[in-house]
């Protein structure tokens, strides 16, 4: 919660905003912020898609895509999550731009979708992750996911994935 001395990011009217460290704030994802997102996502997942499909995901279930701000209200990370199979919650994209990782926006994403995803009443999450992203590996440990899968040529690019879970 924000305590009414910090200043939060130019609210609207639709927005809540969520303080969660020094400097950074956790709100529902709006249209504008597409291209800070694909931009994240290119420099942080070497995945280049199409603007559109960032806008018709958060139809799906717009709770479930969330994204971190500094004080400016410039987007330094975001998690967008779907419900695809029933009671199951997937991490479809998650990234933090670079100089915002260790500083707990990762984690205060994560932690808020979880709850999302139960006040949903999924029981599930899962995610995939790069079998070469050992950092990321560790994160997902770290939350509890575990492997679930090898997933062969899954990324773009041709790099085999791993499929990760955790019961809520």
């Amino acid at each position: 919660m924000r305590c009414i001395a910090d200043a939060a990011p130019s609210p609207t009217a639709e927005t809540t905003y969520f303080k969660v460290g020094d400097n950074l704030y956790l709100r529902n994802f709006h249209p504008a912020d597409v291209p800070r997102i694909a931009q994240i996502t290119a420099e942080a997942l070497n995945e280049h898609y199409d603007p559109s499909l960032y806008l018709s995901l958060s139809r799906e279930w717009p709770e479930g895509y969330i994204v971190a701000v500094d004080r400016d209200g410039t987007v330094q990370g975001f998690l967008l999550g779907v419900c695809q199979v029933p009671s199951e919650g997937r991490v479809l994209m998650f990234a933090v731009e670079g100089a915002w990782r260790r500083r707990g926006v990762g984690g205060a994403l994560m932690s808020t979708f979880f709850n999302r995803c139960r006040v949903k009443g999924l029981r599930r999450v899962t995610l995939e992750v790069r079998v070469g992203n050992a950092n990321a590996i560790r994160f997902y440990n770290r939350f509890g996911f575990t492997m679930a899968d090898l997933l062969r040529n899954y990324y773009s690019d041709g790099e085999n994935g791993y499929q990760m879970a955790r019961y809520l």
